[in-house]
């Protein structure tokens, strides 16, 4: 029980949080340093705005728009 749940914290880099497991380190850091530690956070941004963090690129972008898909929310318009 515990392997699984550290594991699952250091694929997402947040303890408790909804955000995609896959996210590379630099997007990781790139959550944490800008206080998004969960899916409905990112969702109070634009995509524009979330793409524009230091450290995002195309896929963490891919992964959260999926992860929001499965959870019915989007990026702020």
């Amino acid at each position: 029980m515990t392997g699984g749940m550290m594991m699952n914290e250091q694929e997402n880099g947040l303890p408790g949080g909804d955000l995609p497991a896959g996210l590379s380190k630099p997007a990781q850091r790139a959550l944490a340093n800008a206080g998004l530690s969960s899916l409905e956070h990112v969702s109070k941004l634009s995509e524009r705005e979330f793409a524009e963090l230091h450290g995002i690129g195309p896929k963490a972008v891919d992964l959260i728009r999926r992860s929001f898909a499965a959870k019915g929310l989007s990026f702020k318009e």
